[in-house]
C-alpha cells in the first residue's frame, strides 16, 4: 500500500512538472548550448523552457523587471548592481555558472587560408580605429612570411548590450591603457569606430558578408558560420587558439568565490586562451519575491532544471565547443542552489 502511494506521488509529481513552462531571457553568447540544454530537460521533464536571446543586458534588465524565472548574462553583476539588486528586492541574487566560453576574433580576409596572430594591444589598436589597412606592419610583424592583402579593415562590433561585449572589452581593457582610459570595458561602450550587428548572430553575419571586415564572436557562431578566427598571444607570451582544452586551462583557479563571480580574461595560464570566460544564469536566491514565479512548483521545477544543467547537463557542453564546469565551480554553485527558497521553505533540487 505504502508503494503504491509513493507511486501515486511520483506520477502526480511528473504530471505537475508537465505543465510548467518556465521564462528566461539573456545572453546570445550561450544559445547554442542553452538551446540543447532545454530540448533534452523537456524530453526528459515535461518541463518547457523558453529562451529569448536578447542579450546580457536584456537578460538583467528583465530580471530586474521580474518578467522572466531567470536572466542571463555573460557578465557577472558589478559590487554595485548586487546591492542595489538586494535592496530593491530584500533578496540575493545568485549567479549560477553554466559553462565556459571563448569569444574570438573573427575575420573575413580572402587569400589568407591560415590562422592569423594577434596580440591584445594589437586587436585594441584595430578597434580603437588606429590599425587601418590588413598589411599595417603592426599585423605582418606577427605573421611573418603572410602575404596580408591591403585591404581596408572594417571593424563589426554589437548593436546591443552584450555579455559578450563585456569579455571583449574587459579584456582590451587589461592589455591596453588606451583603450582603459578611453573606452573602458561594459556590456555597452561607446564604439570609436566600425558597424553595428545585434546579436553573435548579428556580428558573425556581417564579418561573413564583408571583405576586410573583424569582429568578436562566441567561438560557436564562428565555427557555425565558417569563419575563419584568430590565436591570440597570452600573458605568458603565447599565441593560443581557442579550444576546449585552452579554455578549461584559462579556468584553472587556485581560489574560486563562493558567489562564483569571477574573471578569467588576461589569463596567467601558459596554454589558456586569454579571452576566455565563464556564462551565468541568474535568480532570486528567495524565489517568492521574483513576481514572474507563481508558485512553489514552478520554484522548485527552476530548482531542478539548475541542479540538471550543473550536473547531468554538463555532458552536452563539449559537444557544443563550450568547456564543462571545473569541480570547483560545481561545488560553489551546489552550496548556493541550497539556500534557494520559496515563502522561506527551502526546495526539492531533485
Amino acid at each position: 500500500m505504502k508503494k503504491a502511494f509513493l507511486g501515486i506521488l511520483l506520477v502526480l509529481g511528473f504530471a505537475a512538472a508537465q505543465g510548467v513552462t518556465l521564462n528566461g531571457a539573456g545572453a546570445t553568447f550561450p544559445y547554442p548550448l542553452y538551446a540543447k540544454y532545454f530540448s533534452v530537460y523537456h524530453k526528459l521533464t515535461g518541463v518547457r523552457v523558453n529562451y529569448q536571446s536578447i542579450g546580457s543586458g536584456g537578460g538583467i534588465r528583465q530580471l530586474f523587471a521580474q518578467t522572466v524565472h531567470f536572466g542571463a548574462s555573460d557578465a557577472p553583476l558589478s559590487d554595485a548592481k548586487v546591492a542595489e539588486f538586494e535592496q530593491k528586492f530584500g533578496t540575493r541574487v545568485i549567479h549560477v555558472p553554466t559553462a565556459l566560453g571563448a569569444v574570438v576574433p573573427s575575420y573575413n580576409l580572402p587569400g589568407v587560408t591560415a590562422p592569423l596572430n594577434f596580440s591584445g594591444p594589437l586587436l585594441a589598436d584595430i578597434f580603437l580605429g588606429k590599425v587601418k589597412k590588413w598589411n599595417d606592419p603592426a599585423i605582418a610583424e606577427l605573421n611573418p612570411g603572410v602575404r596580408l592583402p591591403a585591404l581596408p579593415i572594417t571593424v563589426v562590433h554589437r548593436s546591443d548590450g552584450s555579455g559578450t561585449t563585456y569579455i571583449w572589452t574587459e579584456y582590451l581593457a587589461k592589455v591596453s591603457p588606451e583603450w582603459k582610459e578611453n573606452v573602458g570595458v561594459g556590456k555597452s561602450v561607446s564604439w570609436p569606430t566600425g558597424l553595428g550587428g545585434k546579436g553573435n548572430e548579428g556580428v558573425a553575419g556581417l564579418v561573413s558578408q564583408v571583405p576586410g571586415a573583424i569582429g568578436y564572436n562566441e567561438l560557436i557562431y564562428a565555427l557555425q558560420n565558417k569563419i575563419s578566427f584568430g590565436a591570440v598571444k597570452n600573458r605568458a607570451g603565447n599565441f593560443v587558439l581557442a579550444d576546449l582544452a585552452s579554455v578549461r586551462a584559462a579556468a584553472e583557479l587556485e581560489n574560486f568565490p563562493r558567489d562564483t563571480r569571477v574573471s578569467i580574461t588576461d589569463t596567467p595560464a601558459p596554454n589558456g586562451y586569454p579571452i576566455a570566460s565563464f556564462t551565468w544564469i541568474l535568480i532570486y536566491r528567495d524565489l517568492d519575491k521574483d513576481r514572474a514565479i507563481k508558485s512553489k512548483t514552478e520554484a522548485e521545477a527552476l530548482a531542478k532544471l539548475l541542479d540538471w544543467i550543473i550536473h547531468d547537463g554538463q555532458q552536452y557542453n563539449e559537444a557544443l565547443h563550450y568547456a564543462a564546469l571545473p569541480e570547483v565551480a560545481v561545488k560553489a554553485t551546489e552550496a548556493n542552489l541550497a539556500e534557494l527558497r520559496y515563502r522561506g521553505e527551502a526546495l526539492n533540487r531533485k
